[in-house]
């Protein structure tokens, strides 16, 4: 009965992942330029952004209306300080969704005392539902995943993301990116975290790395990742990643030498 509840809940997560999902598309090449603005430099909403997230909010509240909500656009909704608590990304990869580059998700972790339990990552382009529950394993469309059985990077293909938020960071993540370009088969860069850590899940990536994401950007991801049979850490190889936004993961051998890279250089 228990695995049947947090079943039911997992389905419930992603049921309204895909009402987000489908209020994204209404927007999907559609966005006038007066629907989109800059929060910071370089860091974009849209309405497509802010509709999906309203969405999905309004859902969690009518059917969990004691549970917490940590949110992009919104921010915070305190909810009852012992109750779960979600973390949302309405759409992951703004700037591609606002580019009409076809690389976006909607992204949903759920925490309970401070570890996420369940997460689940939509890219309604593509059709693809990643979703994971911890101890119950992780899937895309329904099938098992597991990271690659790649054992170092040599030979790898490496995701990772630009500090566009954070230029101070350039040359540190220049540092890394030289030795890991060096070092691995291919780098790719796609523009969406959610999904990067989904891919690396499910072995389409052997690894990623990036500086400062946000918690919505990892919540979900960092489930898939562990529930896939991989490794996630900070760049040090602590677990402050969702606290420092810092991220290293990929399968055990991978993600060891890709930590020895990223220790040493910052």
């Amino acid at each position: 009965m228990v695995f049947q509840n947090r079943m039911n809940f997992l389905q419930t997560v992603e049921e309204i992942g895909l009402l987000g999902a489908a209020e994204l598309m209404k927007y999907w090449q559609k966005l006038e330029p007066e629907q989109i603005s800059e929060k910071a430099r370089n860091d974009l909403v849209s309405a497509a952004d802010k509709q999906a997230e309203e969405v999905i909010l309004k859902a969690i509240s009518e059917r969990f209306p004691d549970h917490r909500v940590l949110s992009e656009e919104a921010g915070w909704n305190e909810g009852v300080s012992s109750a779960p608590t979600w973390i949302v990304d309405p759409l992951d990869g703004t700037t591609n969704f606002v580019q009409s580059f076809p690389h976006f998700a909607v992204s949903i972790g759920v925490a309970i005392d401070d570890r996420i339990e369940y997460g689940v990552i939509i890219d309604p382009i593509k059709g693809d539902i990643f979703r994971a529950a911890r101890g119950l394993g992780a899937f895309r469309n329904g099938e098992r995943i597991a990271v690659s059985d790649r054992c170092a990077l040599e030979g790898t293909v490496i995701a990772t993301g630009f500090p566009f938020k954070a230029h101070r960071l350039i040359d540190s993540y220049l540092a890394i990116f030289k030795e890991v370009f060096l070092r691995c088969k291919a780098i790719r860069r796609p523009g969406s975290a959610a999904l990067d850590l989904a891919y690396t899940a499910c072995g389409i990536f052997d690894g990623f790395f990036e500086f400062e994401l946000s918690p919505w950007d990892i919540a979900a991801g960092a489930l898939l990742v562990e529930e896939a049979g991989g490794v996630i850490t900070d760049m040090k190889g602590g677990l402050s990643y969702l606290e420092s936004g810092n991220v290293v993961c990929g399968p055990r051998g991978v993600h060891d030498q890709l930590v020895g890279v990223t220790s040493t250089i910052r």
